[in-house]
């Protein structure tokens, strides 16, 4: 770098430069910290959130519901009895979905029923659609999404039209569900029509069989906090620390044609005795509809758990009566969910545990639908080479580094990079205005 040259004046507008830049750094991290220490004081497990999403309360019926536009995202809450309604504004063309990311209190166990319930309704009261995401075998509290939609489908009957739809959220199992309110993560997504018609039958048949994981060297590529903030990998073994209690996101762009195997891995741990539903791996598509989940219980040995291999991406996946062929009916990010009990810590201590992910992805990248003007945010059903990238390894080997870092912008860089990076900063111009003075 070469020498900075001026006059001594130079060396009081550097110094004048550099306490800016850090006092503004270390206002980011403390206020970075401050949002840390927020989401910790609502008694919420740890989860972030989407930057920049909007604030909207539920209401008790359809009068006065908050809209919520495609290419937005929003928090807001959910108590424990009793639903919340939401409004959407759809034409008569585009297929509309929204997800519900629910994030429940932390501590403690849930019940495996329990969960959040999200339908989509008419004007009319009548339902599009239904989903529920529970915790299930872990009994451990954790973020779970789940996802309703408006589709445009020829022949059919309800929900057809342009004009006000409503999404209600609740408690999967209002009976045996936790106390106080849960924070919820609320995004709605645009899908637009085709050009043509194309098949309206699902493909019957695909390779099933589950092929060799992948071999080579793991590399290190730490997760996530939330879907917002997803770390992307690709086809290859990819290892991480996880603690108890603690929920890892990957994104794994998946395009049309190809397919996923994934196998989740839980490192051995000191202790003794046995966790039912220990370790629980989600996939959820791209509009974070959920395709499918394996629970690995856990005895204290090195165990794996894997996923049914995933049907091609086709949009015609849709059309099919299996909900797990129906969810791969979109290309984009596809997310990898990774859940360790907190009940874990009360047999084999606070970790951290070792996680593996071995990933498979084959198929060939075919054609996409040939849709009729883009979707709203745009990109969403498309994978891009930027992606394409950050799933790679390349350059990983040897660096000491983590890779995943090149999606942190997804969710915002964290206070503790920000403040490394200031002093960074303020170290270069110390040795500037140094070197300036002793020439001067």
């Amino acid at each position: 770098m070469a020498p900075v040259h001026g006059r001594p004046s130079g060396g009081s507008r550097l110094r004048g430069v550099a306490r800016a830049g850090v006092v503004g750094v270390l206002l980011c991290a403390l206020s970075a910290s401050a949002v840390r220490a927020a989401v910790a004081a609502d008694g919420t497990v740890p989860y972030d959130y989407v930057p920049g999403a909007g604030t909207v309360a539920g209401t008790e019926g359809t009068a006065g519901a908050s809209l919520l536009e495609a290419g937005s995202a929003y928090r807001s809450s959910l108590p424990r009895d009793g639903a919340r309604y939401y409004r959407l504004e759809l034409d008569a063309a585009e297929t509309a979905y929204v997800s519900v990311t629910a994030v429940p209190r932390a501590g403690g166990t849930v019940a495996a029923t329990d969960g959040v319930r999200v339908s989509l309704r008419d004007a009319n009261g009548g339902t599009c659609s239904l989903a529920t995401e529970q915790f299930g075998a872990s009994h451990s509290p954790h973020p779970v999404a789940a996802s309703a939609s408006r589709e445009v489908a020829p022949g059919s009957g309800v929900c057809q039209g342009a004009g006000t739809y409503y999404v209600v959220v609740e408690r999967a199992d209002a009976k045996n569900s936790q106390a106080g309110d849960w924070g919820l993560e609320l995004t709605a997504v645009s899908e637009p029509g085709l050009k043509a018609a194309g098949a309206t039958k699902a493909p019957e048949a695909w390779d099933s069989a589950t092929p060799e994981p992948p071999a080579g060297t793991a590399v290190r590529r730490a997760g996530g906090a939330g879907f917002g903030s997803a770390v992307t990998v690709g086809r290859g073994t990819w290892t991480a620390d996880i603690r108890p209690g603690r929920t890892l996101f990957y994104r794994v762009p998946l395009d049309w044609g190809q397919q996923l195997d994934a196998t989740a891995e839980l490192g051995a741990g000191p202790g003794s005795g046995y966790v039912t539903g220990a370790l629980t791996t989600s996939l959820y598509n791209p509009v974070r509809d959920d395709v499918q989940d394996v629970a690995l219980s856990y005895g204290g040995r090195a165990a794996s758990a894997a996923l049914d291999s995933s049907p091609p991406v086709a949009y015609a996946n849709r059309f099919s009566f299996s909900d797990q062929v129906r969810a791969m009916r979109v290309a984009g990010a596809y997310y990898l969910v990774v859940h360790l009990a907190g009940q874990t810590a009360d047999r084999f201590g606070d970790g951290p545990f070792t996680l593996t992910l071995r990933l498979g992805i084959r198929g060939e990248v075919r054609a996409g639908p040939g849709y009729a003007g883009r979707s709203v945010p745009s990109g969403v059903f498309e994978v891009s080479d930027a992606e394409r990238d950050a799933a790679t390894a390349h350059g990983a080997a040897g660096t000491g580094a983590d890779p995943g870092m090149r999606a942190v912008a997804a969710g915002g860089i964290g206070g503790g990079t920000v403040l490394l990076a200031g002093l960074g900063v303020w170290t270069v111009l110390s040795r500037r205005r140094a070197a300036a003075a002793g020439r001067g």
